[in-house]
């Protein structure tokens, strides 16, 4: 009795591998065993990357935002701690873009921020004294 081989569905399983390696370089797109490894290994790093993605968008509202606040007077930590103590809940990434796009509006959150942290100063450094 000859050997089945369920051709369809193994023929099937292979094209969708070939088919998601579309776009790579050589015979890594052509053949099944070699875009078989080829599309394995862009899940692993796509999976990493989507990780890595937002770690590096982090990095680059906070670069932008530090940049805004020293410009003006203050380091980035003082100015999330300004903010904190104002009770203005903005995320890093609505901060950066205000602080990209419209300097009248980052300006007046700094005032905020700056006028809070000050209250706050005052207010520990008047704890102290009572103490």
């Amino acid at each position: 009795m000859p050997r089945a081989t369920n051709a369809p569905s193994s023929r099937e399983r292979r094209k969708k591998i070939v088919d998601a390696a579309r776009g790579f370089r050589g015979r890594r797109s052509k053949l099944f065993r070699y875009a078989k490894n080829a599309v394995m290994k862009a899940q692993v790093w796509a999976y990493r990357d989507r990780k890595t993605r937002k770690r590096n968008f982090r990095m680059l509202w906070q670069q932008r935002i530090n940049a805004a606040a020293r410009a003006n007077g203050l380091t980035y930590s003082r100015f999330m701690e300004g903010l904190k103590a104002a009770k203005i809940d903005l995320d890093r990434k609505v901060l950066a873009e205000i602080a990209v796009s419209d300097e009248a509006a980052f300006k007046a959150l700094f005032a905020k921020a700056a006028a809070a942290l000050d209250a706050k100063r005052k207010a520990a450094a008047s704890k102290s004294v009572a103490a």
